[in-house]
This record gives C-alpha cells, sequence and structure tokens, in this order.
C-alpha cells in the first residue's frame, strides 16, 4: 500500500508492506506533519537530512570510512524511555485528543499483540479521550465503516482472519465501555457495525472457529493469541447502509 498526503499543513508519504502470514512493516517518510506519533512505541524517526545533503556538501564519494552521520531519535521526547516500552510492550501517548481518530484502532491492535498500558495510567480515561476524537473525525456509520474497513486492509492480511476478529472484539469491547459522548442508539449502531465486521471475519474462519467460540468462554482483555476464545455480545440488526447520522454529540 502507498499513501501520499500533501496539505499546507501535513506532507508525507507511507508504504506498507505485509505478507501472507499477517506480518506488517510500515515505512513513513516525513518532511513536515502536525502530530508525527501516535504512541511512544511508534514515536521513532531516523534523520536523514545528512545523507541527503551529502552530495551538495562533498565532493568525495561516499565509503565505509566516508560518510554522513545519520541519527535516529524518538519524538516521545525520551528514546531510552520509549525503547524500553518497546520491549516490554507497553502502551503509552501523550495528549490523545490531538490524534486523528484518537489513535484509538491502534490500540486496540496493540492490546491484540500482548501491549498493555502504562503502569499508572488511568486506561479508562485514556480510552474515553481516545473514543471522543475517534467520533469526532468520524462522525457517522458510513465514514466509520469506510475506516474501519481501510485499517484492516491494511493491517490483517486475508489470512489473518483471527486476529482481525480479536481486534474487532477488543474495539467493541473499549467502545462499549468507554464511549460518552453518545446517545444510546447511536452507540449501539457503532457497536453494530463492529460486531457485523468481526462476525465476518469469523465466519472466515470456518466450522471449527465458531464451535472453538461456542465452548470456550469470553476471555478478559480481548487478546487473542492463537485461537478464538471471545465472542461478540448480541446485538441488533444493523440500520441499513444508506442511511448516515451523525454519532457524536458535545461533551458540555
Amino acid at each position: 500500500k502507498l499513501v501520499k498526503v500533501c496539505t499546507d499543513t501535513d506532507r508525507w508519504s507511507l508504504i506498507s508492506l505485509s505478507n501472507k502470514s499477517g506480518k506488517n512493516m510500515e515505512l513513513k517518510f516525513v518532511d513536515s506533519v502536525r502530530r508525527q506519533f501516535e504512541f511512544s512505541v511508534d514515536s521513532f524517526q531516523i534523520i536523514l537530512d545528512s545523507l541527503l545533503l551529502f552530495g551538495q556538501c562533498s565532493s568525495t564519494p561516499m565509503s565505509e570510512a566516508f560518510h554522513p552521520t545519520v541519527t535516529g531519535e524518538s519524538l516521545y521526547g525520551d528514546f531510552a524511555e520509549a525503547l524500553d516500552h518497546l520491549r516490554r510492550r507497553i502502551i503509552a501517548t501523550r495528549s490523545p485528543e490531538e490524534i486523528r481518530g484518537g489513535g484509538l484502532l491502534k490500540y486496540c491492535h496493540l492490546l491484540v499483540r500482548g501491549f498493555r498500558p502504562q503502569p499508572g495510567t488511568d486506561a479508562r480515561a485514556l480510552q474515553r479521550y481516545m473514543c471522543s476524537r475517534f467520533f469526532i473525525d468520524f462522525p457517522d456509520l458510513v465514514e466509520q465503516q469506510r475506516t474501519l474497513e481501510r485499517y484492516l486492509e491494511a493491517h490483517f492480511s486475508g489470512a489473518d482472519s483471527a486476529r482481525r476478529y480479536a481486534c474487532l472484539v477488543t474495539l467493541h469491547r473499549v467502545v462499549n465501555e468507554s464511549t460518552v459522548c453518545l446517545m444510546s442508539h447511536e452507540r449501539r449502531q457503532t457497536l453494530d457495525l463492529i460486531a457485523m465486521l468481526a462476525l465476518q471475519a469469523l465466519a472466515e474462519q470456518g466450522p471449527a472457529a465458531a464451535a472453538a467460540l461456542a465452548r470456550r468462554p469470553p476471555g478478559p482483555d480481548g487478546v487473542m493469541p492463537a485461537t478464538v476464545s471471545y465472542y461478540v455480545t448480541p446485538v441488533q440488526p444493523l440500520l441499513a447502509r444508506a442511511h448516515s447520522y451523525p454519532t457524536w454529540l458535545p461533551c458540555n
């Protein structure tokens, strides 16, 4: 996948590579962007300025003994701390309300991969910020469905339906527990949408997954490392796609 963004404030491009087993690697080339990271574990950057300017500053060709220095940094602020978060699978961020979509989908994806909120973090408050920003940026069902489907397509290959299902179940739980700025019927519409996508992912796993789903109780945190262990709470049928409803109300 290749994404290019060029606006008055943001100029960057993204190359996303994935294989048949669902492994994903993203290379993001940034000239300028308002918010350059979502969580500490994705805040690392390699500064290429010296490499790009080398030809203008030196007539001597690069070699193993003569080459510019390339540095790395963490936009989270503390490189060592961010690296420790990555090694220990810790979720930490700053001002989630400034992230487009609140970082909600990435947060649920990290939970499925075994990451956990930083000790001492009020996880419920963090999730409320994320949910509120998500519904500000994607206020109706059509936008929400398009955003969800694009994220799933970019991060989960067709053969990775088990983790796609786990991510959607985790998202369903977080939205159900932490959404405070929606009316009850609007919240239910969004939960219906997530449940529908989760059931589609479950169906792709075949009859064995459905049988495992019936035998095993729901997990406590939505993590599903290898097998189906979770369920989607029964919900009312999803409204027709042709209808688009605003789903965010001011908290004041």
